[in-house]
């Protein structure tokens, strides 16, 4: 009966319950389910995303461009930039989970995030805008240098606004999903949606960016083009802060990344002593004390079980004078969650890396064609990424509104497919992705030297949608990949540490990045070692960009075959597969045919 009444008040207007997942306000007191959370609080925070989304690939989508025609950098130089400046990107990300999960919490460190991104935008917007700091225009195909000021300017905006992303974005999503109760049916199946709809948001926000914006800096002003998403980005957080009395907040558990290096050094410490038989004897606190701290308790179990040694209680031994030598099972539990998501990231990096060629090479190769529709239109080079948005924006929709729901009656999963199922489909469809691209580089190469351009370099006569399969592909393989990616780390990894869980998963985009750097320098350096003349360079009529798509098709093979045999061996959490006292099946029917979306 007191435990009832701890979960609801009576009020004026009948009986309300407070949320059960832990969930307070900036306050540190508990919530009300009918004040807080759920899709209201949500569309605060998918709306900021919509507009944040736009200002960052305002920046993003043709950064490539402003890098060659406007810093006068070479086709390898600024493709490394660019990936170079996404990889940190999505690097300090984990900066920002470390902060939230110790020390902030997800809210303020997302709005002292936010300070900082604004930051950036604005002086970037500076950078073009400003006489003094505009790169000099060429000159009868004399391109002079930017000077230091210039540059120094430039890319210090390019990578403030890399460390603003870093508080925001790994907390924006969690605190997206922190709006629903794990322990409430009906809020339980709107989880479920949530990242497919998160996701939709994301790519309505890039395709506003490269079809608007890109057409803007290209034809109107680059002031103007970066001026748009910096105001963009002003009004999501805006909209983010009126929303505050909607949030619900997860209170800070400590750095997750400190009781993780707790863990295994206490495991090490006790190498040499023997594991209890029965598990009841190995450390842990009652449940009194997680319920008054709201934090889950974990029950041991075998998986890593070299790990369970941190556990042992070494009675007189010097080790246990310790807090280092001595943990909880749950925060050994906890500790086998996260390293098991480890590989899951390696195996994301080639993806990745994949996914990094939409806004270099494939720019790239746009600007040798012809690229005009009607007498005064010419479509930028970088608005074919338009296609890659619109073909993930319709597999979302597709997936969450009739793939999942049909699929549901054979799987009995309230996902349809497992999340690594979708990322595997997504990988395999990569693979098709980089063998088209290929295929199409191939032939514009035959075009090429059919021509002479091979020689003289300069435009073919041959349509720039002619590219289109791989960008569309692109997209369909990012709403099975990316979709599934960021849900699956979030959903995968402990409660105390879901901050973390999604940094993992930006940080696998962010070394994807870095590997695309890396792997394009290497294989330029090495073919122009060995053969005299680069699989890729500025004149792109007279390089083997078809040899290094190969290239990257075989790498996207070995990937997916690793992936499969890392996902037919892994265990998901319980509450993953199957919901938490409730049918899914029955549960649906009783919400009705609206109420499980958005």
């Amino acid at each position: 009966m007191a435990e009832a009444e701890s979960l609801a008040v009576e009020s004026g207007t009948g009986r309300q319950e407070y949320v059960q997942d832990g969930s307070v306000d900036l306050r540190g007191n508990p919530v009300l389910r009918s004040k807080r959370g759920g899709w209201t609080a949500c569309s605060f925070i998918v709306v900021y995303e919509l507009f944040e989304r736009m200002a960052y690939y305002g920046i993003a989508s043709n950064l490539f461009v402003y890098l060659t025609e406007k810093m006068h950098q070479g086709t390898v130089k600024a493709s490394n930039n660019v990936t170079n400046w996404s990889g940190v990107v999505f690097i300090t990300p984990l900066i920002g989970a470390h902060l939230a999960d110790a020390y902030l919490g997800r809210y303020w460190t997302f709005v002292i995030g936010s300070a900082i991104y604004f930051m950036g935008m604005l002086l970037l917007t500076l950078a073009v805008t400003v006489g003094a700091l505009k790169p000099p225009p060429c000159v009868d195909k004399l391109c002079p240098s930017p000077s230091a000021l210039q540059v120094g300017v430039y890319f210090g905006g390019l990578y403030i606004v890399a460390l603003g992303n870093g508080g925001t974005k790994p907390n924006i999503s969690t605190m997206g999903a922190d709006q629903f109760d794990n322990f409430d049916a009906r809020e339980k199946i709107h989880k479920l949606s949530f990242f497919n709809w998160w996701m939709f948001t994301i790519f309505t926000g890039i395709l506003f960016s490269s079809t608007v914006l890109v057409y803007l800096q290209d034809n109107v002003s680059w002031s103007v083009g970066y001026g748009i998403p910096t105001l963009g980005l002003v009004v999501s957080i805006v909209i983010f802060l009126v929303g505050t009395p909607m949030y619900r907040h997860k209170v800070p558990q400590g750095s997750a990344i400190t009781r993780i290096g707790k863990v295994l050094a206490a495991a090490l410490c006790k190498r040499r002593l023997p594991l209890p038989a029965d598990a009841d004897e190995l450390h842990e606190l009652e449940h009194e004390a997680y319920t008054r701290k709201r934090k889950f308790r974990m029950e041991s179990t075998n998986d890593m079980w070299f790990l369970n040694k941190a556990s042992v209680k070494d009675v007189g031994g010097a080790s246990s004078t310790s807090k280092w030598s001595l943990c909880t099972v749950t925060e050994v539990e906890e500790t086998k969650q996260i390293l098991k998501l480890v590989p899951f990231v390696v195996t994301m990096f080639i993806p990745c890396t994949l996914i990094a060629q939409t806004n270099t090479l494939f720019v790239k190769q746009g600007t040798t064609m012809n690229r005009h529709m009607g007498p005064h239109f010419e479509i930028p080079p970088a608005s074919l990424g338009a296609f890659v948005t619109l073909s993930m924006l319709i597999t979302s929709v597709v997936y969450d509104r009739l793939f999942v729901k049909a699929a549901r009656r054979y799987t009995n999963n309230p996902r349809g497919i497992t999340l690594l199922t979708r990322m595997g489909i997504g990988q395999v469809i990569q693979v098709v992705t980089m063998a088209t691209a290929a295929l199409t580089e191939n032939r514009r190469l035959s075009y090429a030297r059919s021509l002479g351009l091979d020689v003289t370099g300069g435009q073919l006569p041959l349509t720039i949608f002619v590219l289109l399969p791989q960008y569309v592909l692109m997209g369909l393989a990012d709403g099975f990949v990316l979709a599934g990616e960021i849900e699956f780390f979030y959903d995968q990894a402990p409660e105390s540490m879901k901050s973390l869980g999604t940094a993992l998963s930006l940080t696998a985009y962010g070394v994807g990045n870095v590997l695309s750097s890396f792997f394009l320098s290497l294989v330029a350096r090495v073919t122009r070692e060995r053969t005299g003349k680069a699989w890729v360079s500025n004149n792109l009529n007279a390089s083997h960009l078809d040899y290094y798509y190969t290239f990257l098709t075989l790498l996207a093979v070995a990937n997916c075959v690793a992936f499969a045999a890392l996902a037919s061996r892994y265990k998901y959490k319980v509450e993953s597969t199957k919901t938490i006292d409730i049918d899914v099946d029955v549960q649906l029917k009783r919400l009705g045919p609206h109420e499980d979306s958005l």
